[in-house]
């Protein structure tokens, strides 16, 4: 095999394993996108990081930015304060409260 075989070959591999990382990244990205909200409403004051994970649109650093929020500034008393949490739009707020 002579050096620009050699060099095809790695550009053939390259290509394949960088097609199965995005195809690995579509397939986490779609997992995320199909979340079902908890069958059960949860408590914004005492929801574990991991419960809070649970709901559409929100990853761990969102989660933990909550039950950071909540324990400097005290319980939430409407849904609407997770406004002012960085990281909440208002359009995952409307995902998490099933309003469209």
């Amino acid at each position: 095999m002579n050096k620009q075989e050699m060099s095809r070959n790695s550009a053939v591999a390259a290509r394949m394993l960088l097609r199965l990382f995005l195809v690995g990244l579509l397939c986490a990205a779609n997992a995320q996108a199909k979340k079902k909200p908890p069958s059960a409403p949860l408590d914004l004051n005492s929801a574990t990081p991991a419960e809070l994970e649970q709901l559409p649109g929100i990853g761990p650093s969102a989660a933990q930015n909550i039950v950071n929020f909540r324990t400097k500034s005290g319980p939430f008393r409407r849904v609407e304060d997770l406004l002012a949490i960085h990281g909440i739009s208002q359009r995952k707020l409307d995902l998490k409260s099933g309003r469209t």
